[in-house]
C-alpha cells in the first residue's frame, strides 16, 4: 500500500490507534459544519473501517494524516471514486478533513498536493474533482491553492442530501493531469 511523505507530512495507512482522534474529529460540529451532522462513535467506527477496507483492496484511498515530526493524527487526505452519479462521473475526488487545531497552516493544501501527483503520476488519472457546499469558502480556498478551476456551469445538487436542504447546492472543482515537460 502506498504511504506518502511531504515536507512535514505523512499519509500513511490507519492503526488502531487512530480511531479515537477520527470519532472526535468527526463529533466536532466546526469540523462537519458543511456536511448534514456530525458523527456519533459507531458511524465513525464504520467509516473508518469502509476507508481502511479500500486502503487493503485498492493501495490507495484516503491516507490517515499525521505530521512528520510527531505522530499525531491530523485528520485524513487522499483520493476516491465519487460514490453516486452526476453529471461529471464516474470520477476521482480528492478530499480531506483536518482537526481544528492544524487549520490554517497549510497543512490541507500541502497534502493534497501529494495526493494529487500520486492520483497523476501513479495511478494515470486524467483528471481530479473535488467538491463542497458552495458555502465552505475553507475548502474552496484549498481547491484553489492545489490548481484546481471552477467552471460555474458545472455545479450541481449533491443528489445524497435531501432535496431543499441548505447544504445540497456544491461547486465542483476540477484538475487536469499537467501534459508531460
Amino acid at each position: 500500500m502506498a504511504e506518502l511523505t511531504t515536507e512535514r507530512l505523512r499519509l500513511r495507512h490507519w492503526r488502531d490507534a487512530d480511531r479515537a482522534g477520527f470519532a472526535a474529529l468527526n463529533a466536532d460540529p466546526e469540523v462537519m459544519r458543511h456536511f448534514i451532522a456530525p458523527l456519533d462513535g459507531e458511524q465513525s467506527d464504520a467509516l473508518l473501517r469502509r476507508i481502511d477496507d479500500v486502503l487493503d483492496q485498492r493501495g490507495w484511498g484516503l491516507w490517515a494524516l499525521e505530521e512528520r515530526a510527531r505522530v499525531q493524527l491530523l485528520g485524513f487526505t487522499g483520493l476516491a471514486p465519487v460514490p453516486f452519479t452526476a453529471p461529471f462521473t464516474p470520477a476521482v475526488e480528492i478530499g480531506w478533513r483536518l482537526v481544528r487545531s492544524h487549520w490554517g497552516r497549510g497543512l490541507a493544501s500541502e497534502a493534497a498536493r501529494a495526493s494529487l501527483a500520486y492520483g497523476f503520476d501513479e495511478l494515470a488519472l486524467a483528471e481530479v474533482v473535488a467538491f463542497t457546499f458552495t458555502g465552505n469558502e475553507r475548502s474552496r480556498a484549498v481547491m484553489r491553492r492545489i490548481g484546481m478551476t471552477h467552471d460555474p456551469a458545472d455545479d450541481f445538487e449533491h443528489p445524497v442530501i435531501p432535496e431543499g436542504h441548505p447544504l445540497r447546492p456544491h461547486v465542483l472543482y476540477r484538475r487536469q493531469r499537467p501534459a508531460p515537460a
